[in-house]
């Protein structure tokens, strides 16, 4: 049995611009709930049950009761208008779901196990292709999540939709391929050679950030157009007798 999270609303008179502006004035969010061949109910509700719900996660594929003055109506929130600035909600637009539909929706993809996954303990990356899979799904049949079992991927291992948990019911709308969910990527980076590897390296070879050695100073060349230095005069050799 699908779990739904019930919203309470109220009915307002107009639509436009000009009158969302005053539903927003008086501290409500404008909203409307379209489809199931009906005409749009255009209501208000408080803005701080559609900002926890936002903040819970998974919104998309979430089932919601709106109770317009009363009366429950079952629907998806298919899109939600900021303020540019604030960012804060200024509009919502609700599916209305008619019993036995079949309905598409966005389901956040779970992942368990990355503690006792060997490749991610060996240094591996986890990287994530699909944080939700859009699937075809009976109204009543909705799952709040699929599973991702991680914990016996190795480096190079990937996750694909056939290994996902909690899927009965449910049919991808992806379907010519058994896609792909998420990969444990080898490390980027080499680990640094330490003890017995460092001490194997040539014993001439620098160690790794020293400075390499500075070649002998070559014997200063003359500035250009420099008379050569003159040679030091030999001392006068000493005449015999020491007298002039």
């Amino acid at each position: 049995m699908a779990h739904f999270v019930t919203i309470e609303a109220e009915t307002r008179a107009r639509a436009g611009k000009g009158a969302a502006r005053a539903t927003r004035r008086a501290g409500k969010l404008p909203a409307v709930i379209y489809g199931a061949k009906q005409t749009p109910t255009l209501i208000a509700l408080d803005p701080r049950a559609i900002v926890r719900e936002l903040h819970r996660g998974g919104w998309r594929s979430r089932l919601y009761e709106v109770k317009v003055d009363g009366t429950p109506t079952r629907a998806l929130i298919r899109d939600v208008q900021y303020h540019p600035v604030s960012d804060v909600p200024e509009h919502v637009d609700f599916q209305r779901l008619a019993p036995g539909e079949q309905i598409r929706v966005a389901v956040a993809v779970h992942f368990a196990g990355e503690l006792t996954s060997p490749g991610l303990k060996r240094g591996g990356v986890l990287n994530v292709v699909r944080h939700t899979v859009e699937v075809s799904v009976d109204l009543e049949n909705v799952p709040e999540q699929f599973e991702a079992d991680l914990s016996s991927l190795d480096i190079n291992d990937n996750i694909r939709w056939s290994d996902l948990k909690g899927t009965a019911g449910t049919r991808p709308t992806i379907i010519d391929r058994d896609f792909v969910i998420a990969t444990v990527a080898a490390p980027t980076k080499m680990a640094e050679p330490t003890g017995e590897a460092a001490a194997a390296a040539p014993a001439g070879a620098p160690a790794k950030g020293a400075a390499p050695k500075a070649a002998p100073a070559k014997a200063a060349a003359p500035a250009k157009g420099a008379a050569p230095a003159k040679a030091a005069p030999a001392k006068a050799a000493a005449k015999p007798g020491g007298k002039k």
